[in-house]
């Protein structure tokens, strides 16, 4: 039985990693260099402070060269709120998190983003009455692939692993939600839908796609078929 879903926040409640990635390649551009989506990828999921790959090693490895780092940083950024000053949380994410309070399901954020980053965009966009718990990179040890945050979330709010829902965007994501135990819905946006993901139980291309009570009835058919 589902008693909880847990969100992902970086790329599946709010996309932010699309823009991010435009105003970084936006900035290689600007100096005759393209930024791949295949270089870009490699860090998705496991959240800028954890990876091993820095845009402005890359851009001067590239150049060959040192760049104004203070400069690029406000450009940059100039760019990526451009992007997203008019942007709104992802479709039908606002229907899920309706819908499993109306089902009495208990809700969680599991994010490799920080606490300072992922609590005033959920204050912005009037989500932070849904959630009993948010969970971020803050909180843990180890960020995703490591399951340690969706552990402290199903801690949190009470809930055996195999009796809760993962959402996630990203394979780094995916891989954290399953390796703790739990069922993963995976809801790709339109960068990380071109990456291979390897553990899910469900792929949706949209929350519009499937209403979550639907959603809940095939994971749980599916697993009674399990056993």
């Amino acid at each position: 039985m589902i008693e909880a879903v847990v969100f992902d926040f970086d790329g599946l409640i709010f996309d932010s990693e699309t823009p991010e990635y435009q105003s970084w390649a936006a900035i290689f551009t600007s100096f005759g260099v393209e930024l791949t989506v295949e270089k870009w990828t490699i860090w998705l999921g496991i959240g800028m402070h954890d990876s091993q790959f820095s845009p402005y090693d890359y851009l001067e490895e590239c150049l060959g060269a040192p760049v104004d780092r203070d400069r690029i940083r406000v450009e940059r950024q100039e760019k990526y709120e451009s992007l997203t000053k008019d942007a709104d949380v992802r479709p039908g994410v606002r229907q899920y998190l309706a819908a499993a309070k109306q089902l009495g399901l208990k809700i969680a954020v599991a994010s490799s983003g920080r606490r300072n980053w992922v609590v005033p965009h959920l204050e912005k966009y009037q989500l932070s009455h849904f959630f009993d718990t948010v969970c971020v990179r803050d909180d843990v040890t180890h960020g995703k692939p490591n399951p340690e945050v969706y552990l402290k979330a199903l801690n949190n709010l009470d809930v055996k692993a195999n009796h809760a829902v993962a959402f996630e965007d990203s394979p780094v994501g995916a891989s954290a939600a399953t390796a703790a135990g739990m069922r993963c819905v995976i809801v790709p946006n339109p960068l990380t839908e071109q990456l291979h993901f390897k553990q899910y139980d469900l792929r949706l291309t949209s929350m519009l796609q499937m209403d979550l009570a639907t959603v809940i009835q095939q994971l749980t058919d599916s697993q009674m078929e399990a056993k």
